[in-house]
């Protein structure tokens, strides 16, 4: 096999993995259902473990938390007049009721144009509603759910972080009749992503009050502009979650019901809704175990889908107080920051694909990139880096690769007088060719372990620039001003057609009919065509890696060439 067949081979696997994505994104579509609320999991009456710190919990108590305790998903906004904003030099964020019903982050403008918008996660339109929703349940106790109960402390309705300042705190109140009060803190500080969320229990009544805290992540379908040029549209949208013995999750939106139901107990948990580019995150404390479910919503029309995080019975006795926390992410897929939250696990956010090959081919393959941006400053010649060092490291490959197809250029003229002796017998044709590459010592498939040894790097790199943050709007130069949309003026297509098309010249057609041949020779202009749709930053790397291979591949041809054998009388 010689090197324009791996561009056939090439050619299949794109056209397969592109119908696979097509597939999966209608598959990931949600079903439009009739109205009317259907659950899918709720927390189980069973108490997730025992109080850390305290003694065994009964796994039946009476103060257990039965499913239909917990508050519905779609609560209505609280009066404006309870409505808190707040803002640091990253987030602008309105508290409601003691839920985060809207956040802007304020370094991603939702597109380049100068003065354009802050990208907005939660979001209290109908249409896009997006919030993150936090209370509390008891069996036989009054407890502050998440639809309205806690109001804020104080008059100010904003509270921005002025010079000077590292955090600004925010406080919410709730006051039930049996002496119980539950002060609730956001705490948002600079530079910073994780909101601190502190609830403080105070029971200042005559009898012991417990209750279950729970978080939850809620939203309808963002809309999604579809298509191969949109590189959003193949990106994970829905949940994902995490825990020290079930490990990581994930579930597209449209899947909340067709996957079955989620309830799993397990410690060192967190929950997330993910897009691309960004997610959101409830991370109770590591030592705290939680149970998590899954649960759709139709009462408000559109399909609300909810991911909850349901916490440890906590206790406390009269006269006493209490205290747990947990930390809301609201930001990027940066993985620098996620990982300074020191939470395990929570990278996997950062979503290169399903399967576990590329997912650990694009962590290193940004690691990589991640090296050389430090060192050249740009994303595009970084990817030109990358291009680079993937080919120092094929280097011996591609050496015998040249070497073969220079021996077989050499009996060229051998192999077709054999396909004229056998005419249309192809089996005795291969047969004697066969013979001929085993008697002279070539190795016909020489040139496609370098092409296919490259795949995987490239579907990786490929999933690296759709999810990678650090990308969105990076310019490389000139024409191409983000790496992550398609080539504007499709000049990088037009220059892969004219790379493909030199390295065919170059490349022995050797056992092809003439109609092989024209079906190779339109190859170019088809994965041209293909090329318009990926990510320019994809493009770059692959014309790169194509124009150095052309480079190679003559330098190659000139030195080790030989005369060509002439056919036998």
């Amino acid at each position: 096999m010689n090197q324009i067949r791996t561009f056939l081979i090439l050619a299949w696997l794109m056209v397969a993995v592109l119908l696979w994505m097509e597939w999966g994104k209608e598959k990931a579509a949600p079903a439009v259902s009739p109205q009317g609320s259907t659950q899918v999991a709720a927390p189980s009456t069973t108490v997730p473990s025992a109080v850390p710190g305290s003694a065994a919990v009964p796994t039946a108590p009476t103060d257990a938390a039965p499913a239909a305790s917990v508050p519905g998903a779609g609560a209505s906004a609280a009066p404006a007049s309870r409505q808190v904003v707040v803002q640091t030099d990253v987030l602008r964020v309105v508290l409601d009721a003691g839920n985060v019903v809207q956040a802007d982050l304020l370094a991603y403008p939702q597109t380049r144009a100068d003065g354009a918008p802050p990208v907005r996660m939660f979001d209290t339109d109908p249409q896009r509603f997006y919030a993150a929703q936090s209370g509390w349940v008891s069996g036989s106790h009054a407890a502050p759910s998440h639809e309205g109960a806690f109001v804020p402390e104080g008059t100010a309705t904003t509270h921005s972080l002025v010079d000077g300042e590292t955090a600004v705190v925010v406080p919410f109140v709730w006051t039930g009749a049996d002496g119980v009060t539950i002060r609730r803190q956001f705490v948002l500080t600079r530079g910073d992503y994780a909101i601190e969320v502190r609830d403080e229990i105070a029971n200042t009544g005559s009898a012991p009050w417990q209750g279950f805290a729970y978080r939850q992540l809620i939203r309808t379908t963002p809309e999604v502009k579809r298509g191969m040029t949109n590189p959003e549209s193949y990106s994970l949208i829905g949940a994902t979650w995490f825990g020290a013995d079930i490990g990581y999750g994930r579930r597209q939106l449209g899947d909340f019901e067709d996957d079955g139901p989620l309830n799993a107990r397990d410690r060192q948990v967190w929950i997330a809704m993910v897009q691309h580019h960004f997610f959101s995150a409830w991370v109770p404390r590591a030592d705290d175990p939680g149970e998590i479910s899954m649960q759709v919503d139709r009462s408000t029309g559109a399909p609300r889908y909810l991911i909850r995080e349901l916490g440890p019975l906590l206790a406390v006795a009269p006269g006493q107080q209490a205290a747990t926390s947990a930390r809301l992410w609201v930001g990027p897929k940066q993985v620098d920051l996620i990982r300074a939250q020191g939470v395990r696990g929570l990278d996997r956010v950062v979503d290169y694909s399903r399967f576990s090959i590329f997912a650990m081919l694009g962590e290193g393959l940004f690691w990589i990139l991640a090296k050389l941006h430090g060192l050249l400053g740009n994303w595009g010649w970084s990817i030109i880096g990358l291009v680079l060092l993937v080919k120092l490291a094929l280097y011996p490959l591609s050496v015998a690769q040249y070497k073969s197809m220079a021996k077989m250029r050499k009996f060229q003229p051998r192999i077709a007088q054999l396909k004229e002796r056998y005419g249309d017998d192809k089996q005795k044709f291969q047969m004697a060719m066969m013979e001929l590459y085993k008697k002279e010592k070539i190795n016909p498939i020489g040139g496609c372990l370098p092409v296919l040894l490259q795949m995987p790097v490239f579907f990786a790199l490929y999933w690296v620039l759709l999810e990678s943050v650090e990308l969105r709007h990076a310019p490389w130069m000139l024409w191409i001003q983000d790496l992550t949309a398609r080539d504007p003026y499709f000049i990088l297509p037009v220059l892969n057609i004219a790379i493909m098309w030199g390295t065919q010249k170059l490349t022995p057609m050797v056992g092809m009919d003439p109609m092989q041949q024209k079906i190779m020779q339109l190859m170019p202009l088809v994965f041209g065509v293909i090329m318009i749709f990926f990510p320019s930053g994809l493009v770059l790397y692959w014309v790169t890696n194509g124009g150095l291979g052309l480079l190679q591949q003559w330098w190659m041809i000139r030195r080790y060439s030989e005369a060509p054998v002439p056919a036998k009388a």
